[in-house]
């Protein structure tokens, strides 16, 4: 026998399909993210080396596996879960340069490669990252160009063969960042396994890194930090 479904509640979850939807098409890069937080947001201290952390779920990760990370250093987390390139640009403005940092630690692409926000690609991906580093550097921040993570395959999308991009589009990067004199952080290097993968003491899921590989990242971020912030002070 088959249950029949309200038309009430047909009706329901269509108009709540259709707001979220039309939602999201007004404020597709999420601008209003972070707007609070950032008005909330003193101007930093003089001497104060600002750092602000651009990204998607795996920047934001860091407030959510190890926040101590960020406890008590001038570092800002600007990471929305599931963002594409595309979105981070359109918000750069107002979630980086506006909040005057000295560097800005750039995370992005392996939701383009999923298709998150439609097709990528590498080139297209390529050229989203190199307008946020243009755009830091064109306002004195300096860029951290970062490696996209290793991932096998994507759980929510799969067959896309991320382990085989990935690595093309990071080779892209890391030479676009030795041309331009810009810092590349390697973490691919460091966490990926013979699959170009994350082991499963790494990320659970293939993508997201555990408290393991967070604290693997870490020292891999600082380094390019300094390494970023003395780049700035010579230029």
């Amino acid at each position: 026998m088959k249950t029949r479904i309200p038309a009430t509640l047909v009706l329901f979850a269509l108009f709540t399909i259709g707001n979220y939807q039309q939602a999201v098409a007004q404020d597709w890069a999420d601008l209003e993210h972070f707007r609070e937080a950032n008005k909330a947001l003193a101007p930093p201290a003089p001497g104060e080396d600002r750092v602000v952390f651009m990204g998607n779920s795996i920047t934001i990760g860091w407030l959510h596996k190890v926040p101590e990370f960020f406890e008590g250093k001038p570092y800002v987390n600007r990471g929305i879960s599931g963002q594409t390139t595309p979105q981070m640009l359109l918000r750069f403005r107002q979630d980086v340069l506006d909040l005057s940092p000295k560097v800005v630690v750039i995370l992005a692409g392996t939701n383009d490669i999923a298709g998150n926000t439609g097709p990528m690609t590498l080139e297209q991906i390529l050229d989203n990252l190199k307008s946020m580093a243009e755009l830091a550097l064109a306002n004195g921040v300096e860029p951290v160009l970062s490696s996209v993570l290793p991932a096998y395959d994507y759980p929510w999308r799969p067959g896309l063969q991320p382990n085989i991009k990935i690595p093309k589009l990071n080779a892209m990067i890391k030479n676009y960042a030795a041309l331009s004199g810009i810092v590349y952080l390697d973490y691919f290097s460091e966490m990926a396994d013979s699959r170009n993968g994350l082991d499963n003491t790494l990320a659970t899921d293939e993508v997201h890194p555990t408290e393991k590989g967070y604290r693997m990242m870490a020292p891999l971020a600082e380094a390019a930090i300094a390494k970023a912030l003395a780049k700035r002070a010579s230029r």
